[in-house]
């Protein structure tokens, strides 16, 4: 079954240049074999960089706990070390209007 698949990480490091291209790579690694685009917004505050990844699309993913499973397999070192914050919204297609009964 596939799910509408809305993910939102904040990575953040000492400031010392192309963190979005860092990101880029890392996301490209991490969710290549996926049907997920992505979208950086990179940030510099107080000698730190920052960079908001929204990834969204659709994915295999049933629910987060399986993404979560999914990032602890698949995901580098650099990922989480980078990793500050996430927050995501997994919806899973269901078949069906749901007026009738059907499926």
């Amino acid at each position: 079954m596939t799910s509408e698949t809305y993910l939102d990480f904040c990575f953040v490091r000492k400031q010392s240049g192309s963190f979005s291209n860092e990101i880029e790579e890392i996301l490209k690694e991490t969710f290549g074999k996926k049907r997920l685009n992505w979208f950086l917004e990179e940030k510099t505050i107080e000698g730190a960089e920052m960079v908001i990844a929204e990834v969204k699309g659709m994915s295999d993913w049933n629910s987060e706990e399986e993404t979560i499973n999914f990032l602890e397999q698949n995901a580098g070192d650099k990922f989480w070390e980078y990793l500050q914050g996430y927050k995501m919204f997994i919806y899973p297609v269901k078949r069906g209007c749901n007026s009738c009964g059907t499926h």
